[in-house]
């Protein structure tokens, strides 16, 4: 084999091998991936997949939400119960405010697609 030839196969390798690790355990459950912090603003893409709640969380600072495949979620409390439903478009943008105090919610798609948002909250 050529010194070429081996390194073309090494470099498949190396790619295919990327492929799975990025297709691991995590690629079908509901997640938070950080994208961006500084003492201004932080930011986090929000996956949200169909019937699997983000934990129960409150926001303290205002925050804008970009959909990326939208769709409609519903915010449940502690209990599980709706306390609001959003629908949010893909390609829209958003703006909520601050959590009211002592408040905690849990994200909730009951829709059949995967729900991708960035959040962008301000400090």
């Amino acid at each position: 084999m050529t010194r070429a030839a081996i390194g073309g196969a090494a470099l498949a390798a190396a790619f295919l091998a990327g492929m799975a690790m990025g297709a691991g355990p995590d690629a079908a459950q509901t997640r938070r991936e950080p994208q961006f912090d500084n003492e201004h603003v932080r930011v986090w893409k929000s996956i949200i997949m169909p019937n699997q709640p983000l934990a129960l969380h409150r926001h303290d600072h205002g925050r804008t939400i970009v959909a990326l495949r939208g769709g409609t979620l519903d915010v449940v409390d502690s209990s599980g119960r709706t306390v609001k439903t959003m629908t949010w478009e893909t390609g829209k943008a958003y703006w909520l405010d601050v959590d009211p105090p002592d408040e905690q919610h849990g994200d909730l798609n009951r829709g059949a697609d995967p729900i991708e948002v960035i959040v962008v909250e301000m400090r």
